[in-house]
């Protein structure tokens, strides 16, 4: 699932617990501005653990834009991303 700020791959596995990966690339700006759009993501996948659907892996890649997006703004694209790929229980 792709947007201009963020993009989700999502795979099952065979574990039964969710597994999160989070990549940033030096496009993205240097040190400061990649470990901010980590924090943002990380902090962003922490509100929506509980209500995430178990045993999948999750690879969110950080885009240029991330880094000017604010909590509330990520938090809604993930959210809209995870349901919109029917990763979030009812």
């Amino acid at each position: 699932m792709v947007h201009p700020c963020l993009v989700l791959y999502y795979a099952r596995n065979r574990l039964g617990i969710n597994r999160l990966g989070i990549t940033t690339s030096k496009k993205i700006g240097k040190a400061v501005a990649r470990n901010r759009a980590r924090r943002l993501i990380r902090e962003a996948y922490r509100t929506f653990e509980p209500v995430a659907k178990t045993g999948w892996d999750f690879v969110f890649v950080a885009r240029s834009r991330t880094t000017s997006c604010k909590m509330g703004d990520v938090c809604r694209v993930m959210g809209g991303m995870l349901r919109s790929a029917s990763l979030m229980r009812k």
